[in-house]
């Protein structure tokens, strides 16, 4: 089914000359029509099924609506019918016009969590474009969420929150970062996707009753008040035929053949002098004319030759494109070539002429000389280079503080920390192999590396240091030496000699938590007492982390997927990646959110802050993955995605919430204490931070 918020892509205006338009090749199959009203409708897209290619997809059947004027072509089934304004053959994209669906409310009482619309590409051969289209909520005081599957399995989610507080401040056409309107980026190769509002609105926005979620192109929409006043002012005064939305199409039921391989049975590049590139978003295929060559590569014979020289005299533009200096122009099967009059010579191109005084000035003594020269040049500056790298990575340890750190290893007496070179970490990776790959998360990559001792360790090499935390990233290396807890992953040493500091941690053999409860072996009974021992081990940790130490360390990213285990199941907090940031700008915290849905501290949608309070209501949810063994974000019966804190909160006033307990763990014996640690866990999900427990 084609859905609602449908997708696709982008733009194709060929400039075409009006005494050239009749020798342009043709974009359809012979016989079918090529445009509908001012839309060119090249194949595999089809004005019909005996125009379209129905054996690659049934979704590039097109249909021209004649109730518009112009006529405007269509695309869909009769559940979900979206207007096409363009199709490109060259680019795999298409642009549509998708109806945006609005939630509206009428009463004072605004607090409610409620789905809009969303799509299902899987059997279509569209995929929305990730860098050119955006997630987009408009509306007061709501936090607009959409949630999704990037192929058959890997789940996505992501938001972004809007309010109106100070709404009289900003003007028209500011940019969508909260005021009034807010976006948010999309991933590639997302298959379905579905939109959901939270909102608890402590003030009532009576100018504002209607909010909108939308996919949309990159810069179509542009702020306004107005947008927010009465109902569906938005969509009647700007979009009442729809948002536009850019997306990828390709052949997605096969891949390019191999090298030197009879192409097999239904591949589309029809067309002699075209060749397979892998599809922009996604699986599958498209097809391109070959160099020198235009027309449409999926029809035979499509790709036909481009005739340079007759360009080149109609308009002086191709001039340069395709130059012909000092000769006469002669086209070839995909190229052309200069022939030189008499008195000149090719200038080693092909593609221009040179006088013969010009060249006779050389000194054919002098090549010897030259080619000496460029060697001894050479070699001169391999050492230059040679010099340089070495200094570039005095300069990498001297900027990441490793000077200092030496002085406060010394004067401190740490003799637990060791320092690795790079070529040390390389070694221990197989210069960062990809089987060697742990994790990759929000922070940086996760390679499993093995010492020279043997010894095998963790080591993790960030995406990116502020330079004005280089500084406190030395002062963050002693204090996490000093963290002696039996369950925390301990930091063992470090590399400054390169742009990025990475830092080395022990490894622990048995995975996540995450992948303990809910991984591919998810039917395997979990014990209530070993889930109890993870639980308090965790505990334990975090509260040693907020009051045991010298100083406070926030972790900042609680959850199922950093916690480890070992191979007696013993819990080990990792993953300080966050535990700096106590305070993010706007963009960073768009970033955090999409990696932590589901854990975070409503507080920090607001503040932009994370405290000691901001880690127990993640522990929260982590408990109650413990007893209910659901993701933090679950699908329910229904396939929904739901918040496993959301919907607990609402179980347990309804008192409900044993409902949602694992029934491996349910037993008469135990329902106390079960009892007790649903109370705990609602306890650390209290929306002010004050009336939250601390973590001892």
């Amino acid at each position: 089914m084609v859905p609602v918020l449908l997708i696709l892509c982008i733009f194709f205006l060929a400039e075409v000359m009006p005494d050239e338009a009749s020798s342009m090749p043709s974009v359809s199959l012979p016989g079918c029509p090529d445009k509908c009203g001012n839309v060119s409708i090249p194949y595999p897209f089809g004005i019909g099924k005996e125009c379209a290619a129905t054996s690659l997809n049934s979704y590039f059947i097109v249909t021209c609506n004649a109730t518009f004027h112009p006529q405007q072509p269509t695309i869909g089934d009769q559940e979900a019918v979206v207007e096409v304004t363009d199709i490109s053959l060259e680019h795999g994209e298409m642009r549509v016009l998708s109806p945006i669906s609005p939630i509206c409310f009428a009463s004072s009482n605004t607090t409610f969590n409620k789905f809009g619309g969303g799509y299902n590409l899987q059997s279509t051969p569209f995929l929305p474009s990730p860098s050119r289209n955006r997630f987009m909520v408009i509306g007061c005081n709501t936090l607009g969420l959409f949630g999704g599957y990037q192929g058959a399995a890997s789940q996505y989610a992501a938001g972004c929150h809007s309010y109106c507080e100070g709404i009289n401040t900003t003007s028209d056409g500011a940019p969508c970062a909260g005021m009034g309107c807010c976006e948010a980026a999309i991933p590639a190769n997302l298959t379905a996707f579905g939109v959901m509002f939270e909102m608890n609105q402590s003030k009532i926005w009576g100018f504002n009753p209607c909010f909108y979620a939308m996919v949309a192109e990159v810069g179509w929409y542009s702020f306004r008040k107005q947008d927010l006043v009465g109902n569906l002012g938005f969509i009647d005064s700007r979009a009442k035929r729809g948002a536009p939305i850019i997306a990828d199409w390709a052949i997605r039921n096969s891949s390019c053949p191999e090298e030197e391989k009879e192409p097999p049975s239904g591949y589309a590049c029809a067309s002699a002098n075209s060749y397979c590139t892998a599809a922009n978003n996604g699986p599958g295929y498209l097809c391109q004319c070959s160099k020198g060559y235009e027309g449409n590569p999926y029809i035979p014979n499509g790709c036909q030759d481009i005739d340079e020289c007759l360009l080149r005299t109609q308009d002086s533009k191709y001039e340069e494109l395709y130059p012909c200096r000092k000769g006469v122009c002669h086209n070839t099967p995909g190229s052309y070539f200069c022939k030189c009059k008499m008195g000149t010579r090719s200038d080693g191109t092909n593609f221009g002429c040179q006088s013969l005084h010009a060249s006779t000035g050389l000194v054919i003594g002098l090549s010897v000389s030259a080619i000496v020269l460029m060697a001894l040049a050479c070699l001169y500056i391999m050492q230059l280079q040679r010099k340089r790298h070495m200094m570039e990575k005095e300069e990498y340890f001297r900027q990441n503080g490793g000077l200092k750190l030496y002085d406060e290893m010394r004067a401190r007496k740490v003799h637990t920390i060791h320092i690795l070179t790079e070529k040390e970490i390389k070694k221990a990776t197989d210069n960062y192999s990809e089987d060697r790959v742990l994790g990759c998360g929000g922070h940086g990559m996760v390679y499993r590396g093995t010492l020279d001792d043997h010894k095998e360790v963790a080591i993790k090499k960030s995406k990116v240091i502020n330079d004005d935390c280089r500084e406190e990233f030395v002062n963050e290396i002693i204090i996490l030496s000093q963290i002696n807890h039996r369950n925390i992953v301990r930091l063992l040493g470090c590399c400054l000699d390169v742009d990025v500091p990475m830092l080395v941690y022990e490894f622990v053999s048995n995975g996540t938590l995450s992948r303990f409860l809910h991984g591919a072996d998810r039917t395997s009974p979990i014990p209530l007492d070993l889930r109890l021992k993870i639980a308090t081990q965790s505990a334990e940790a975090l509260a040693y982390l907020h009051s045991s130490i010298s100083c406070t360390i926030l972790h900042g990213d609680v959850k199922s997927a950093n916690i480890l285990l070992d191979d007696q199941h013993n819990a080990k907090i990792a993953d300080f990646g966050a535990s700096a940031q106590k305070s993010m700008d706007e963009n960073e915290f768009i970033m955090f959110v999409q990696g932590t849905l589901g854990y975070l501290d409503p507080e920090s949608f607001v503040s932009h802050q994370l405290t000691e309070k901001s880690d127990v209501y993640s522990f929260g949810v982590v408990l109650l993955e413990l007893i209910t063994r659901k993701r933090a974000m679950f699908e329910d019966r229904f396939n929904e995605k739901k918040s496993l804190a959301h919907t607990f909160l609402l179980m347990f006033r309804r008192n409900k919430h044993q409902l949602m307990l694992d029934i491996e763990i349910i037993d008469e014996a135990v329902m106390a204490v079960l009892e007790k640690l649903a109370q705990l866990a609602v306890h650390c999900l209290c929306p002010s931070g004050d009336d939250r427990p601390t973590m001892k």
